[in-house]
């Protein structure tokens, strides 16, 4: 008998342990206002049954709840009346709690189940992402996952973001991205609490959407040459290549992305870019230049046709602007912005206004007597006439413009919402001015720009490392905090040609915007962060969402002695990792040298190879580095 008592004991203990190793550690990203933990756990029930107002976007929450849950699980999600006998209750609160606002929520997880109160069906929406990231990282699959206790930590969280305004931006102008890739960016950003997708529509590369009356937009405007290579360098179309290479969305198309994308409680904000970068309208309908020369325009490919040696504002090698003082740009725009805002329900519409070079302008007598006509003196100011006529078109539609910082300098009205790309300065000038800014500085939140050492990532001309992206700040000091709207990170793709790479490059710097843009500056602890970070890689992994590893890549700095020897300093972005390396030529592991300290290059070595470490295991990729490499940055 006491045998018996005893084998039950340790059967008990065994569930026991194992039940608790499979509850992950609570890792939220973005972080919660306020999360206390309880002692136990809450296990889903085979049958989830949800009890919920009756309305649509509450059934669309509890449908996506069901699309998250059910394929790992196989568990069935239900409505029911009863809210006694509910797994999960959602609940609008009968009096609104301010301090919830409009995308707050309150999450509860006890024994008997869990409850989520918001004042908005965003708020459930976003208390439901929360739960999810509660639940083991096997929820993530998209295929059944056996042997998993699907259980929660018993905890109570009061949650409500920082900003109202949390975007991406996604260029899908210089390589096109189908409609099923964009859903799937939306499905990645709606885990995170974004709610604005920045789209990119139009550049020299490619015009994306469908504008009813100018089928020449997509006829031609949306096919190029495909290369693969560096952009900027590519070779122009030769005569016997096809121009076959790009895409676009119909207009049912976007209806259907608005939709999509409103059911994730994210706003699509669109792009038309003018009046520079405007190319592959002008290669549709070279009528909307002054250039005579734009008859024998194509889209580019990718082909060099900016000098940037001299700065800003690039000298163009063609002319990719619509015309300031050709009426029938005006016009087209018209036509453009009548149809973007019967398309778009949000309430801005972004018109670019970034990057216009001015020398074809210099040269052109249509120009000339626009600027006589109008008294304008300088030539830098007449992106500003255009930008003002651009803007009343917008307001003529019931909405608001919105540009790039560059619109500050030719002078647009308070109306108008600026997003401030070229550092933070510009939006604080902004926000003095009384307008209405989105922060997505180069500083903090181009997500275009490499991420590691340029011997590990595709060759682009600046880097940003994760733990300056999780410094961003949006809200400077010394500005009106009213007129901050939000923040936003931005992914141009000139080097990213596909899906993958679009995620690897989101990915975790994309985590560390979403934080940055809903959570507190003072609740923001990097430490902390990465080891949440590393938590949801393994969520990543069982998605399969590709996502960079190069928070692990040491950071090199080439030096030299006072007798011109070389050396090299080795630093890392995170703590707790060692470093092995060889200059042999062969592959280091945990038994090669640890580096301890700066090392000095032997007289002879071509390359030095090294990988990460946490304890005995690989975590960083094996880089390496050539020695020549180092020579030139030491400037030896």
């Amino acid at each position: 008998m006491k045998k018996i008592s005893y084998f039950l004991f340790f059967l008990l203990l065994s569930c026991s342990v194992f039940a608790q190793s499979n509850i992950p550690r609570i890792a939220i990203i973005p972080q919660p206002v306020y999360l206390k933990q309880g002692s136990g756990y809450f296990k889903l029930p085979e049958n989830i049954t949800v009890h919920a107002p009756n309305s649509n976007e509450i059934q669309s929450v509890i449908s996506i709840l069901s699309q998250r849950i059910s394929p790992a699980t196989a568990y069935h999600v239900s409505t029911t009346k009863n809210s006694d006998q509910a797994s999960i209750n959602l609940i609008i609160n009968d009096a609104y709690d301010s301090k919830l606002g409009n995308e707050g929520y309150h999450l509860s997880v006890r024994d008997s189940g869990v409850k989520i109160s918001a004042n908005m069906p965003a708020g459930l929406f976003y208390g439901v992402q929360t739960l999810i990231q509660l639940l083991p990282k096997e929820i993530e699959s998209k295929q059944l996952q056996g042997n998993i206790i699907w259980q929660i930590p018993l905890l109570e969280i009061t949650d409500y973001p920082k900003l109202a305004w949390r975007g991406l931006m996604f260029d899908v102008a210089r390589h096109f991205f189908t409609k099923e890739e964009v859903k799937k960016y939306i499905d990645a950003m709606a885990k995170y609490k974004y709610n604005v997708l920045h789209l990119h529509l139009t550049d020299d590369e490619g015009w994306r959407i469908e504008i009813k009356g100018f089928p020449k937009l997509t006829e031609v405007g949306a096919w190029n040459v495909k290369r693969i290579g560096e952009f900027g360098d590519f070779i122009p179309q030769k005569p016997d290549e096809a121009r076959n290479y790009g895409g676009f969305y119909t207009q049912e198309d976007i209806k259907e992305l608005v939709s999509y994308a409103k059911d994730r409680f994210i706003n699509i904000l669109p792009e038309v870019d003018v009046p520079g970068h405007s190319l592959a309208a002008i290669a549709s309908y070279p009528e909307l230049s002054c250039t005579p020369e734009a008859i024998n325009y194509k889209v580019r490919s990718g082909e060099k046709i900016m000098d940037w040696s001299g700065g800003a504002p690039p000298k163009a090698l063609l002319d990719n602007t619509l015309c300031p003082a050709n009426e029938l740009a005006y016009s087209f725009m018209d036509t453009v912005i009548t149809q973007l805002a019967q398309l778009f329900p949000f309430e801005y519409i972004h018109v670019g206004g970034d990057e216009a070079p001015i020398n074809f302008w210099q040269k052109n007598p249509q120009i000339k007597e626009l600027m006589l006509r109008e008294g304008i003196q300088d030539i830098t100011k007449v992106q500003g006439y255009f930008t003002r006529r651009i803007e009343k078109i917008v307001e003529s539609k019931g909405k608001k413009m919105m540009a790039w910082d560059e619109v500050l300098e030719g002078g647009v009205s308070p109306t108008t919402a600026v997003m401030s790309w070229r550092g933070m300065k510009y939006g604080i000038e902004a926000a003095h001015n009384q307008h209405e800014v989105v922060m997505s500085p180069t500083t903090y939140a181009y997500l275009d720009y490499m991420q590691s050492d340029a011997i590990s990532e595709p060759r682009v001309y600046a880097s940003l490392r994760l733990n300056k992206t999780y410094e961003f700040e949006p809200v400077p000091e010394g500005v009106d905090p009213k007129y901050i709207k939000g923040g936003q990170a931005n992914l141009w793709t000139e080097q990213v040609y596909n899906i993958r790479q679009a995620e690897y490059m989101t990915w975790p710097r994309g985590l560390a915007i979403a934080e940055s843009v809903w959570s507190e500056k003072d609740k923001k602890n990097w430490p902390d962060f990465m080891s949440r970070v590393e938590e949801h890689f393994k969520r990543f992994d069982i998605a399969e969402t590709k996502y960079s590893p190069s928070v692990y890549d040491p950071i090199f700095k080439a030096g030299k002695t006072a007798d011109r020897k070389l050396t090299v300093d080795l630093s890392l972005e995170i703590e707790g990792l060692d470093i092995y390396y060889s200059f042999d030529n062969s592959f280091p592991d945990r038994f090669y040298p640890k580096y301890m300290g700066t090392l000095t290059v032997p007289i002879d070595a071509k390359q030095l190879k090294l990988i990460t470490y946490r304890g005995n295991k690989p975590v960083g990729r094996m880089l390496t580095m050539p020695i020549e490499e180092l020579k030139k940055r030491a400037k030896l």
